[in-house]
């Protein structure tokens, strides 16, 4: 009976960690392959004890029932007449070899085809073979634990659990551990009584304290975990060091294609049907920038079931692709999923890339998005975004970047100010012919200083740069506008269309887009989605003879002092409490044994009676130590039948023979000398010998137990 509620206990350990990667695959997927799993382990189990003769065979048992079960409920496609194929075989290796990183390069949540998901439920099958072998041949069951823990450790290093679930999950999981590790440390005691039972059960302070430590430590560890953010971002995962391989073919740059583009104006590039205006069609991000090249830092992944969007108003649009031979593909910057195709994704720019180019196919999808209703509040520039590389500054631009804020310091003021200065000031080229190219540092000067024409491509690029040099982060974006022309009922977006603008990124609004190209054309068009609240700042913009440099009212430093004094009041005790944490640890783990030893030097150094007596006092505190039950009127040979089921004679006679030594000193009347305190400390160090051959686990519990080092008042052959 022992046995098999150790064995589910085990498995129902080893199962709830593989349902811990729920935040990557959900529940749903995991749910039955994890438990088909756990079953067919189990019933291997049983039997086995039933027939003794399997025994030596249940690794392989529980290992090809487990994998015939995976095939059977997650590769079914690949069976014929539910028989195991080839397909099958390759489906299994390539789960076990590549699941892991293809799940860590793809969005959250996973779409849970088996080439990714089977590495989840063969990680617990795993665990199931090695515990159940720990468990059941080496009766070791805080070490059978230690694969389920991994699997555990490995579910929470891809997306660790946080709040209520974090709390919820360590619960699910201390409990059946718990319950393992306490039907492994009853303590048992043969019944003489004719026709009795064989065997009684009796729990001790033993067995609960190991059980309700696991438990503690794994929910107070979950909470900490959940809880704790002293540096104010999201903790390292795995799935950080992992991006998608970007597409084998050539991958162009769109912002070297604008003037191209504008020369052939009317080919059709794609169309599309949506539910919601449209203000722009994305491509591609730039955010580097050398002097002469802009280029994309796109963290790619595989996209996955969906990505999370804001709350906001929900749309999508169907889109018909066909004058894009690139792998770039029109996307909407508060993307949440994609339909008809499994592209490349790059989640904070909101672009797709596809991992082979177009030959001229047409390209089919359906995109959905949540754009946010945002709020420019204040208008505050967000201090975490990087400003960009600027490469090597001509001098003589630093002045247009003066002149263009007028001053002004950096906020989405003077963000609007700068797109105001470059309609205002520069033209958009137009025509056919003649149209100017380039983005870099010469083409850009000569935008600026001399020309003062040209495409969205020198606007959006002399934007970007203007605004870094005056501490605006802002990065540029290339794609298309949304298209008036209808055709059978779709907007019709030509070469025409194709526009590069610049975002600037606003505290608490993320990326908003502008377009100094807009009012500089004098083709202002309706705004839709965020597009609005920009267009109600620029309204609100007060005209460049009113724009002053900010002046600083009376106070605001001891303001600034004091507000900087009470965040870091408000944020000392983050460090506080993981410092407390780490320091009740460490205590524990070093304090308490630094203690014992401390301890038993001093009661070593006694002499006389006393010495005898710190003996006794040392062997009792270390047998209580390791699980024997110390009552009240127990006596030194009480304690050693006690103690002789831990490790046999070479605990019960060392004992036995002090307790000689104990009554001599106690009753004889005869003085102590330092003979007798020897020989009593002699069995001190055969009670060590004795215990060393104890298991390790229970030798590091017997360590680590605190309860001994408080003193005990009335029990024993003498007080204290």
């Amino acid at each position: 009976m022992s046995d098999r509620i150790a064995v589910a206990a085990l498995l129902a350990a080893t199962g709830i960690a593989g349902l811990l990667f729920a935040p990557v695959f959900g529940w749903a997927a995991l749910l039955v392959p994890v438990l088909v799993v756990v079953l067919l382990a189990y019933g291997c189990a049983e039997l086995t004890a039933k027939f003794p003769k399997l025994t030596p065979y249940r690794p392989l048992l529980v290992a090809l029932l487990g994998l015939l079960g995976l095939i059977e409920t997650v590769l079914t496609s690949t069976t014929l007449a539910f028989l195991p194929t080839g397909d099958s075989l390759r489906g299994l290796a390539r789960g076990l070899t590549e699941g892991w990183r293809l799940t860590l390069q793809s969005t959250w949540p996973a779409r849970p085809i088996p080439e990714q998901l089977l590495f989840v439920p063969l990680s617990v099958l795993i665990a199931v073979v090695l515990g159940l072998e720990l468990l059941l041949r080496l009766k070791k069951p805080l070490v059978a634990l230690v694969p389920s823990l991994a699997v555990a450790c490995l579910a929470q290093a891809y997306q660790a659990l946080t709040g209520v679930f974090a709390v919820v999950a360590a619960l699910g999981y201390a409990l059946p551990a718990g319950l393992l590790l306490w039907s492994g440390r009853r303590v048992r005691s043969a019944s003489r009584a004719p026709g009795g039972p064989r065997f009684s059960w009796r729990l001790t302070g033993s067995a609960v304290w190991p059980a309700l430590s696991t438990v503690v430590a794994l929910v107070a560890g979950a909470v900490a975990l959940a809880g704790l953010d002293p540096a104010g971002r999201d903790p390292l995962t795995l799935k950080d060091t992992q991006a998608a391989p970007p597409p084998r073919s050539r991958v162009g740059n769109p912002l070297d294609e604008i003037a191209q583009r504008l020369i052939r104006p009317g080919e059709e590039v794609f169309r599309y049907r949506g539910d919601t205006p449209v203000d722009q069609w994305r491509l591609i991000v730039l955010n580097g920038f050398d002097g002469a090249n802009w280029l994309s830092d796109s963290r790619l992944r595989r996209l996955g079931a969906g990505l999370e969007g804001a709350p906001g108003v929900r749309g999508s649009a169907e889109l018909k692709v066909r004058g894009l031979s690139g792998p770039w593909l029109p996307s909407h910057q508060d993307l949440t999923g994609v339909d008809g195709l499994t592209p490349l994704v790059d989640e904070s720019a909101g672009t797709l890339m596809t991992e082979s180019p177009s030959t001229g196919q047409e390209r089919n999808y359906r995109l959905s998005w949540s754009s946010p209703e945002v709020d420019l509040g204040a208008g505050e520039i967000d201090p975490r975004a990087p400003l960009g590389g600027l490469g090597a500054v001509p001098p003589d631009v630093e002045n247009v970047a003066k002149d263009a804020v007028r001053g002004l310091r950096p906020t989405f003021q003077s963000a609007l100010q700068l797109e105001r200065f470059l309609s205002t000031n520069y033209q958009v080229a137009t025509g056919t012919e003649e149209l100017p190219t380039g983005h870099g540092w010469p083409q850009l000067r000569h935008f600026l200083l001399e020309s003062k024409r040209g495409t969205s491509e020198q606007f959006a690029a002399a934007y970007v740069v203007l605004a870094r040099m005056s501490g605006i982060p802002a990065r540029l974006v290339v794609g298309f506008r949304g298209s008036a022309e209808t055709d059978g009922g779709m907007h019709v977006v030509r070469n025409r269309d194709v526009l590069a603008w610049p975002e600037v990124a606003v505290a608490g609004a993320g990326w908003v887009a502008l377009d100094p190209t807009a009012a500089a054309g004098k083709a202002e068009r309706s705004q839709a989605g965020p597009g609005k609240a920009v267009a109600r700042a620029r309204a609100q913009l007060p005209a460049e003879q009113q724009l002053r440099p900010p002046q600083l009212p009376p106070g605001t430093p001891a303001e600034s002092g004091e507000d900087q004094s009470t965040e870091a009041g408000m944020s000392w005790w983050w460090p506080s409490l993981v410092a407390a944490i780490v320091l009740f640890g460490l205590l524990w783990l070093v304090g308490v044994p630094a203690a014992k030893v401390v301890r038993a030097r001093r009661r070593r150094r006694r002499s006389g009676a006393e010495g005898v007596l710190g003996a006794w006092d040392e062997i009792r505190d270390r047998l209580r130590a390791h699980g024997v039950p110390f009552r009240i009127g127990m006596t030194p040979r009480d304690l050693a039948e006690s103690a002789g089921s831990l490790a046999g004679d070479g605990i019960r006679e060392p004992v036995a023979r002090l307790a000689k030594v104990l009554d001599v000193t106690l009753w004889s009347g005869v003085p102590v000398g330092d003979g007798s305190v020897r020989r009593a400390w002699q069995e001190v160090g055969e009670v060590r010998r004795g215990l060393a051959t104890r298991p390790f686990a229970a030798r590091v519990l017997a360590a680590l137990e605190p309860r001994t080092l408080v003193p005990i008042r009335g029990r024993g052959p003498r007080e204290g």
